[in-house]
């Protein structure tokens, strides 16, 4: 797996180190999850705190099959 290195906004909340693909999705849904950021009604649908709000580029909550495309924009 090739190692992508994620930009400041996705490295505040990930860490900063390059990692796979496969890695930033899993340290992403570990935050989301110990945060809380999981909507309760409909569990597909993530909701944005200061440092996603960043990421998922000023929307107050996304759905998670959007996930891999707002990788792309915040990871070289």
């Amino acid at each position: 797996m090739v190692a992508l290195t994620p930009n400041a906004a996705l490295g505040a909340v990930i860490g900063s180190k390059p990692v796979p693909r496969t890695e930033i999705i899993k340290k992403l849904w570990a935050y989301i999850k110990k945060n809380g950021l999981q909507d309760s009604k409909n569990k597909r649908m993530i909701n944005a705190d200061e440092k996603l709000k960043v990421v998922f580029g000023g929307k107050n909550q996304v759905s998670m099959f959007d996930l891999a495309k707002l990788i792309g924009k915040n990871a070289k």
